[in-house]
C-alpha cells in the first residue's frame, strides 16, 4: 500500500466532493436505479444495490428518496437504459485516469469525455490502456483518538487485508470489495464508527505531482465530475503532503 499520502488524499478529494453534493444525489439516484433493474429491489439479495444503498445513506440521502429510487429501477421502462462504460487515458504528467459512466447515449457521453481530456491537455486512450493499473478495493477511515489497538483487533478478525496509521493519528483499513460491507457492519457493531467508508479504485504503481502537476490534475477531474453522465473517476496520482498544504 503506498502509505499516508493515498489517505491525504482521499481527504482532500472528499472535501472538494463535498462541495458538489446536489450532482452527487444525481449520481447517486442514478445508480441506485441501474442496480436495482439489473438484480431487483431486494438489497438483501442484490450486492450492487446493497453498496448503492449504503453510499447513498451515507452522503445523507433520505431513505424516502431512496426507496423511491429503487421503486423506479424496479419498474423502469425503456427511458431508463443505461450503458455502463469505463474511458481510459492520460492526464498531464503520464497521470492514468480512469472514468465510468452510466448514459442513455454514447455518442454524446465520448464525446464530453473526449472534450475534457484534450481542453485540460490529455489524451483519451484505448480500453485496456491504463485498466490494469487498477484494482477494486474498500477503503475504511477513522478519525484520529480511535483505540487503534481494539480497532485492529476486531479489523483483522473481520478480514481485512491492510492497514495505514497516519501522521494526524487518523487509521485505515483496506479491504476486498467484496467483503467491504460485511467488514464495515462488523466494525460498526463492534463501536467503531468510520469517517470515510468507501468502493474505489486504487493503483500499484503511483506518480507524485508537484503543485502544478496538482493543479492540472485536479482542474480535469473536477471537469470530468461535472458531466452529468460521469459517475466515478479514479487516478494514480500521489500529491504529496505540502503540496496539498498549498492546494488547501
Amino acid at each position: 500500500m503506498a502509505g499516508h499520502s493515498k489517505w491525504a488524499n482521499i481527504k482532500h478529494r472528499k472535501a472538494a466532493q463535498d462541495a458538489k453534493r446536489g450532482k452527487i444525489f444525481t449520481k447517486l439516484i442514478r445508480e441506485l436505479v441501474v442496480a436495482a433493474k439489473a438484480g431487483g429491489p431486494n438489497a438483501d439479495d442484490n450486492s450492487r444495490l446493497r453498496a448503492a444503498v449504503d453510499k447513498a445513506l451515507g452522503a445523507n440521502m433520505k431513505r424516502d428518496t431512496v426507496d423511491k429510487a429503487i421503486a423506479r429501477g424496479a419498474g423502469a421502462g425503456e427511458g431508463e437504459n443505461y450503458d455502463e462504460l469505463t474511458y481510459e487515458g492520460y492526464a498531464p504528467g503520464g497521470v492514468a485516469v480512469l472514468v465510468e459512466c452510466m448514459t442513455d447515449n454514447r455518442n454524446r457521453t465520448v464525446g464530453e469525455v473526449r472534450h475534457v481530456f484534450s481542453k485540460r491537455g490529455g489524451n483519451l486512450g484505448t480500453d485496456g490502456s491504463v485498466a490494469y493499473l487498477f484494482r477494486r478495493v474498500g477503503q475504511i477511515s477513522f478519525p484520529s483518538g480511535v483505540d487503534e489497538d481494539a480497532l485492529l483487533e476486531v479489523a483483522l478478525d473481520a478480514g481485512v487485508e491492510d492497514v495505514v496509521s497516519d501522521t494526524d493519528g487518523t487509521v485505515a483499513l483496506e479491504t476486498r470489495f467484496e467483503d467491504f460491507l460485511d467488514i464495515k457492519e462488523s466494525l460498526i457493531e463492534a463501536g467503531f464508527e468510520p469517517t470515510t467508508a468507501e468502493v474505489t479504485m486504487v493503483a500499484g504503481v503511483e506518480v507524485s505531482l508537484d503543485l502544478v502537476g496538482a493543479e492540472k490534475l485536479l482542474s480535469m477531474i473536477d471537469s470530468l465530475e461535472d458531466l452529468d453522465d460521469v459517475q466515478n473517476v479514479y487516478t494514480n496520482a500521489s500529491i504529496p503532503p505540502d503540496v496539498l498544504d498549498q492546494l488547501a
